[in-house]
This record gives structure tokens, C-alpha cells and sequence, in this order.
């Protein structure tokens, strides 16, 4: 019999020191997912919300940040405004499709629903839309959103959070 090893998934609080490398997962998901959705000057100007690593670690410490692992080294974030409000969810393009965005939301949707909220909102980018639609999310509104000098597209997401589901 042999070992095989299997890659262990994990969860861990923001903490600032992760802001660097947050930033890079932050930029490379916008380079690399949105291209289809996204002009390049729009991906530039979206990205330049991390140029500033004080500020973008400033955001995610005064939000409910969680660090989604996979042998320890972070490959996506999540974070949560407010009680309601998911500000960002991004995961590294080498690990997309591999269940690191699902348990981040689904950590973060657990916390939520413990702390009382009634619903869960987002502003998805086109190309996340459909993960959220996927975990019951329902389109509330199109936006169109100045990033620097660039209009970016995005559709406001809800999930009501009914007291049914969290006895579950």
C-alpha cells in the first residue's frame, strides 16, 4: 500500500502581514478570470483597488476577512461588510474551479447567518454572477461603477437567509 497525498483545505482570519500576498491573488483573479468580460484598461483600473497594500490591508481588516488555504499557503479571500454585504471574494487563478470560492462563501454565509442577518448581498462582476446565482443568489439590479477613469459593469446579487435553512 502506498500514501497518496492529499492536499488539506483550510481557513484562517486576515491578518495584515497577509496583505501582500493578498493583493497578488487580488490582481492575478482580475487579470486572468475577467478578460472575457473586461477590457484591459477596465482590469487595470479595477486592480490599481490593491496598488496602495496599506490601504487595501486596511480594508480587509476593518471587514470580516477569512484566508482560504490549501497546504497552508492562501489561494483566495472573502470578506464580508457590515453583517450583509460580501465586499470581495477572489481566488488565485491556478486554484479556480477547485472549491476554495465554495468553502470561503460557505464559511462566511455560516457566520452570517449566526450573527442574525436576514440576507447576504453582493456586487458581482459578470463573470462571478453565475457562482452566486449557483448558491441561490437572485439579480437585484445592473450598476455601472467608476474605477479610476473607467466604467466598470456589475449586477447586484441577494440571498435571503430564511430561518428554515439555518436550522440545517
Amino acid at each position: 500500500m502506498s500514501a497518496v497525498a492529499h492536499p488539506k483545505t483550510g481557513l484562517c482570519p486576515f491578518l495584515p502581514a497577509d496583505a501582500p500576498m493578498l493583493a497578488e491573488i487580488f490582481r492575478a483573479a482580475i487579470e486572468e478570470l475577467t478578460a472575457d468580460d473586461y477590457t484591459e484598461a477596465q482590469r487595470e483600473a479595477w486592480a490599481s483597488a490593491a496598488a496602495d497594500e496599506t490601504d487595501f490591508a486596511a480594508r480587509l481588516g476593518n471587514q470580516l476577512t477569512l484566508i482560504g488555504t490549501l497546504d497552508g499557503s492562501p489561494l483566495g479571500f472573502i470578506s464580508l461588510a457590515a453583517s450583509e454585504q460580501i465586499d470581495m471574494l477572489y481566488v488565485h487563478p491556478a486554484a479556480a474551479g477547485q472549491g476554495i470560492g465554495a468553502m470561503l462563501f460557505d464559511a462566511v454565509e455560516k457566520l452570517a447567518r449566526s450573527r442574525g442577518a436576514s440576507r447576504l448581498t453582493v456586487d458581482a462582476s459578470d463573470n462571478a454572477s453565475g457562482f452566486f446565482q449557483h448558491r441561490g443568489f437572485v439579480a437585484q439590479q445592473r450598476n455601472t461603477v467608476l474605477r479610476g477613469d473607467e466604467w466598470l459593469a456589475n449586477t447586484t446579487m441577494e440571498k435571503k437567509l430564511t430561518a428554515k435553512e439555518s436550522a440545517s
